[in-house]
């Protein structure tokens, strides 16, 4: 399925921020929902650690800080600003942990089914 989406700029100042307790921290999203594309500003605060697997496929680009996207088989990748992962749906369990707090840009939708 693709989407029509029309040029349009995004002023994240106006989006409001929610919150989404993690195992540990908080994260606050910031999120833009499109017909089959969801595009987010994620925060998370220091000692931050998800509270799930998540098995989504993303496209995670790190905008300040640094934080490690653990994958359930126990591989770590670690990412600092300027640094991109990207998965599709299905292909792993990961989750972020965080010491010192990260900032994200998080794009994902119905491009990424297998």
């Amino acid at each position: 399925m693709s989407a029509n989406i029309p040029f349009q700029t995004i002023d994240w100042s106006a989006i409001e921020k929610t919150i989404h307790p993690g195992e540990s921290g908080t994260a606050w999203w910031q999120t833009l929902q499109l017909p089959g594309l969801r595009i987010r500003i994620v925060e998370y605060s220091p000692g931050y650690l998800a509270d799930h697997w998540c098995q989504k496929g993303h496209i995670v680009h790190c905008l300040q800080g640094a934080f490690i996207s653990e994958l359930e088989n126990g591989e770590n990748f670690e990412l600092s600003a300027g640094m991109s992962y990207v998965v599709s749906d299905e292909l792993s369990s990961h989750r972020s942990v965080t010491d010192a707090g990260v900032k994200l840009l998080i794009i994902d939708g119905d491009f990424l089914k297998p």
